[in-house]
C-alpha cells in the first residue's frame, strides 16, 4: 500500500469534499481517499504510488487545483 498526501485550493464545503474524492476514487488502484475540509489536505490510500499529473488532473475534474 501506498498513501500520499496533497493540498487542495478552493475547497469551502460538504459538496467540494464529494467532488475531490468521488474523482479521485476513480483513479485506477485507489483504496481510500479522505479529504480534510478545514485543512484542505487529500490523502490517498492506494495499491501502488499514484502519479501527482493523475491526483491533479482528477481534482482539476472535480472543480479544484492542487497547491505544492
Amino acid at each position: 500500500m501506498s498513501t500520499r498526501e496533497i493540498s487542495v485550493a478552493g475547497m469551502t464545503c460538504d459538496h467540494c469534499v464529494r467532488a475531490v474524492t468521488a474523482e479521485v476514487a476513480k483513479i485506477a488502484g485507489v483504496e481510500r481517499v479522505d479529504v480534510n475540509l478545514s485543512t484542505g489536505s487529500v490523502t490517498v490510500v492506494s495499491v501502488e504510488p499514484i502519479d501527482l499529473a493523475a491526483l491533479a488532473a482528477a481534482v482539476d475534474e472535480a472543480g479544484y487545483e492542487v497547491v505544492q
